[in-house]
């Protein structure tokens, strides 16, 4: 794929569920998805995987929040499906994060929204102040470290580990996220 910012008018069709828009953009990335299948599959899933990843982008792409993400969202949904594939090959166990989501889905949407209310009410100042800014205004890593003052690794940094206790609030059914290292005087932990 070119970038994101040549397909966006295209990326944007088919956020409106626009058929001949989807149809063209999965014949757009299919390219992109098949290579980066062929680095993260075993060449037997290589197929499935690209398969399986453009059906799930068809299904999906309304939710996609910005059309520039969508090339990184792709090698995502391939990354995963690569996983998957290779699990079911070996009859591993699930990983955590499809345990997550599976218990995630479980939920209402109200539920969910609730709960992510409460999270984000538990969250620090510093690491609610970095989720919003990113995840609701939707500004970008340096605009953040630009209005906060800070370095963009900084503010990387803080918003993982944000996500981190949201993820663990709502994973752990409501309950507080996991304990902070309490920072002793002298600024040692």
């Amino acid at each position: 794929m070119a970038t994101a910012a040549d397909h966006t008018p295209l990326i944007l069709a088919a956020q409106t569920g626009d058929p001949a828009a989807i149809g063209r953009l999965l014949a757009v990335c299919q390219a992109d998805a098949r290579r980066y299948a062929r680095r993260h599959c075993h060449a037997s899933d290589v197929d499935d995987a690209v398969q399986e990843s453009l059906l799930t982008i068809s299904r999906k792409v309304k939710g996609l929040k910005a059309a520039a993400a969508f090339s990184s969202w792709l090698f995502v949904v391939i990354k995963r499906e690569c996983r998957r594939l290779e699990r079911m090959m070996f009859r591993h166990e699930p990983l955590e994060e499809e345990i997550a989501e599976q218990q995630l889905a479980c939920r209402s949407d109200d539920a969910l929204r609730i709960d992510l209310a409460h999270a984000l009410e538990s969250l620090p100042a510093h690491y609610l102040e970095v989720i919003l800014l990113r995840d609701f205004e939707e500004l970008t890593i340096a605009e953040i470290a630009e209005r906060l003052d800070e370095n963009a690794p900084a503010i990387k940094s803080r918003l993982h580990r944000a996500r981190e206790l949201v993820r663990e609030y709502l994973l752990g059914g409501g309950g507080e996220p996991a304990a902070q290292p309490k920072i002793k005087a002298g600024g040692k932990s």
